[in-house]
């Protein structure tokens, strides 16, 4: 049941990760998350029409969610490489600005009664046991670890995140570094949202509000540093099974209120 729920905001916080790696931070990928849903879920909508889904509908979805993200990371990476606005301003108002468009094309309301071929598949269970949400999260979080520890990639985002000056100094090309990171933040989340597209077969620009929070906690909690340059992905992971292990604990006893989990999350 776990490794059904959590690949949701633990997809989100690995492009949180990242960002705050760099120095910065991603505020925006619950927003960036249901936008890219909801286009997804009209894309649904409009290839099933009256009849059945095409056999090309469900991987086209994907991949225009994933392009929604990136795109959205892409935006936000502009802002505070360019535009050199600080990155929690700049994501905190990209979440209103994608919040807010996602609920112009909806006019406030659920895309709902989607076609199940897309939500059988995606929220579905490999050989009977193994949820397909948690095979999607075991591939990014694998993915993410070895662009950090494998690649150029990892040390030049330490050392931008420990002095974006000596960075500088040294020859990386900074913009484009946060360029790359805030876009793939943004994949990351866009990911996370067709993962609820397919967990409630139905998307909304409110959907997992609570999920900002939650990934912020997480990468702190996971031994990331806010001031950047320190980090490990393995205290992340941690972080997200720790965090859902006490949620799904609480829930078990009936005695203990559901509406306690935020503030204990807080609390931590």
């Amino acid at each position: 049941t776990m490794g059904a729920q959590f690949p949701e905001f633990g997809l989100m916080a690995l492009g949180v990760t990242l960002c705050m790696i760099t120095g910065g931070i991603d505020l925006s990928v619950v927003g960036v998350a249901n936008f890219a849903a909801i286009t997804s879920g009209l894309l649904l909508k409009a290839l099933a029409g009256e009849g059945e889904l095409p056999g090309f509908g469900i991987p086209l979805t994907i991949v225009v969610g994933v392009l929604v993200g990136a795109i959205a990371g892409a935006f936000n990476g502009f802002l505070v490489s360019k535009v050199k606005i600080p990155p929690i301003l700049a994501t905190l108002g990209s979440y209103e600005l994608f919040s807010g468009i996602a609920i112009v094309l909806t006019k406030g309301k659920a895309v709902s009664k989607l076609p199940m071929a897309y939500s059988e598949l995606m929220a579905g269970k490999l050989f009977g046991v193994v949820p397909t949400q948690l095979l999607v999260f075991a591939v990014v979080a694998a993915f993410v670890g070895f662009l950090l520890s494998r690649t150029t990639y990892g040390p030049k985002l330490y050392m931008l995140g420990t002095s974006e000056k000596a960075a500088r100094f040294s020859g990386l090309k900074n913009d484009r570094l946060l360029m790359k990171t805030y876009m793939l933040s943004g994949i990351c989340a866009a990911l996370g949202g067709l993962i609820m597209l397919a967990n409630y077969n139905s998307a909304r620009a409110d959907y997992g509000t609570v999920y900002t929070l939650q990934c912020v906690l997480i990468v702190v909690l996971g031994g990331v540093s806010p001031s950047g340059g320190k980090g490990k992905l393995s205290g992340v992971l941690l972080a997200i099974l720790v965090l859902q292990i006490l949620s799904s604990g609480l829930n078990r006893f009936s005695e203990i209120n559901p509406f306690f989990i935020p503030p204990i999350w807080g609390g931590v």
